[in-house]
């Protein structure tokens, strides 16, 4: 079987979703799991944006050891310096460094000539490899890309040092039989490709990125990359659960293998969802929830007497448990921390202590905890950043009837810590919510978006509210869950600002620093 790398770009192209906003937190709680999960590279980000996306990919790098962790750089030196400086006392150093190769995109974008393009590519190469163990190239918009000048850059690429070449459809509009040819191309035309290894970067907007990254695979490809869920620019990049499990369970045919721990795959789709706000789509391939339902009577009497009838794909094989057990209010501190290691969370001494409390409350209204319960409430609070002055949601009450205007009356800590309650009315209960904690919050903010679903099922199931807002010339986005979906709502909105300050804060620590 012939082994195909994992580059996961979930934390730097995922993340260029539209609406998507990940701080520094949630970006290691994803780089964890992505690693529980056993892929071969993580792309934490882009270390020339900004002093923050440094700092971000700096320390995922130091924490992650068991797979290789990169940034992406154009062809500068700049941008390879802010690599360096982030990536540096890594595991094993690695850049991606990239720039445009179609004539539309060398004329119009970059307004270079092709022989300039191939000096900056082979200058921005060596002077990587003074510093970096393994050095990707990417030919952005390669499918588009005159051959002849494409296979000319690649050559010269790999003479300066290049150890990966990647080969990206950039905007979506290949097919898997010319995308595949593409491979085979560089392949027989690149007398020093047997050097490199080839990868492949798709993107779904014509809906082939999975069939376009398997053809890729069938034409010697070794490395290829996506995203968790297919997040990521426009319509999104290639699923990487889309074809691992591909490979596996068409093993006769593609005769390749990835390293993966399949069985991670819903929990890592789980995470990644919930920190996005990005929900997966019910009938999304492997991991969506109705992957594994059967609603045709004919094939629920198939399964029942032989499961291969009509599932080619098991639940156990990505992850989802069919013995959901639940716990409740009289589960002990020890019960709920296995249950805990069992969701993918380690907890210390005091975030269980915390935890539990919270556990707690919710089992004292709601009948049953389910494992979506406990993974949205864990979640929410590995992910909440410590010792960084936020606000707190002490109670809230609403007054709302068909006849009478909608009333909400709040109670929140202040981040200096001094108590206050505040009371505002609006068009419906959510409006009056948020038009009270503007009055707290005591700055404009502008709600920019609002997305509202249930953890699970069932008339108490737990409320998920995720919210995207503008405040002080800055977008934010917060999360909030509780049984209420009221609460909720408050609790999401106050999360989004409470990220505005300890982005702020992270912000003044740094400038201090330097």
């Amino acid at each position: 079987m012939r082994k195909i790398d994992i580059f996961d770009t979930t934390l730097r192209d995922g993340e260029q979703s539209a609406g998507v906003n990940l701080n520094t937190i949630e970006k290691i709680e994803i780089a964890k799991q992505l690693e529980k999960l056993g892929v071969d590279i993580i792309e934490a980000g882009f270390p020339a944006a900004s002093r923050g996306d440094l700092e971000s990919v700096k320390k995922i790098a130091n924490i992650i050891k068991n797979c290789s962790v990169t940034g992406l750089a154009r062809a500068n030196q700049k941008d390879i310096d802010a690599a360096w400086e982030a990536l540096k006392d890594s595991e094993s150093p690695r850049i991606h460094i990239f720039l445009a190769t179609s004539q539309i995109h060398m004329q119009y974008k970059l307004k270079m000539t092709p022989d300039e393009v191939i000096e900056r590519a082979v200058s921005a190469v060596k002077y990587a490899k003074d510093r970096f163990t393994h050095i990707q190239w990417s030919a952005e918009d390669a499918f588009r890309s005159d051959r002849v000048f494409l296979a000319k850059i690649v050559t010269e690429v790999i003479k300066a040092g290049a150890t990966v070449i990647n080969l990206p459809d950039t905007v979506g509009y290949s097919s898997p039989h010319e995308y595949g040819e593409l491979f085979k191309y560089i392949k027989d035309n690149v007398p020093n490709v047997d050097r490199v290894k080839l990868s492949a970067h798709t993107h779904d907007d014509l809906g082939m990125a999975t069939a376009n990254t398997l053809a890729a695979i069938e034409n010697g490809a070794d490395q290829i990359e996506g995203t968790i869920n297919g997040i990521g620019e426009r319509a999104g990049n290639s699923a990487i659960e889309e074809t691992a499990v591909a490979l596996h369970i068409r093993q006769d045919f593609y005769q390749a293998q990835t390293q993966l721990k399949l069985n991670e795959f819903k929990r890592t789709s789980n995470l990644v969802s919930k920190l996005t706000g990005m929900p997966v789509p019910g009938n999304k391939a492997i991991i969506g929830a109705n992957a594994f339902a059967h609603e045709s009577g004919i094939h629920q009497d198939g399964v029942l007497k032989e499961k291969s009838t009509y599932e080619i794909i098991t639940p156990e094989l990505i992850g989802v448990n069919s013995n959901n057990l639940v716990i409740g209010k009289h589960s002990g501190r020890h019960a709920f921390k296995n249950k805990a290691l069992e969701l993918g969370f380690e907890l210390d001494d005091a975030k269980l202590k915390e935890v539990f409390v919270v556990f707690k409350d919710l089992a004292d209204k709601k009948k049953e905890v389910t494992d979506e319960d406990l993974f949205a409430l864990l979640t929410d609070k590995q992910t909440e950043a410590a010792d960084v002055p936020k606000y707190e949601l002490k109670s809230i009450q609403v007054q709302y009837g068909t006849e009478n205007i909608p009333t909400a009356t709040i109670s929140v800590i202040l981040p200096n810590g001094v108590h206050i309650d505040e009371a505002a009315t609006g068009s419906g209960s959510v409006e009056a919510i948020y038009n009270t904690l503007e009055k707290i919050v005591a700055e404009p903010v502008k709600l920019l978006d609002y997305k509202l679903h249930s953890v699970g099922g069932g008339r108490d199931a737990l409320a998920d509210v995720y919210v995207k807002i503008t405040c002080r010339d800055r977008e934010s986005s917060g999360r909030g869950t509780a049984q209420d979906v009221l609460e909720a709502s408050a609790r999401a909105y106050l999360n989004a600002v409470n990220r505005l300050l300890f982005y702020e804060s992270q912000a003044l620590k740094q400038k201090v620093s330097s």
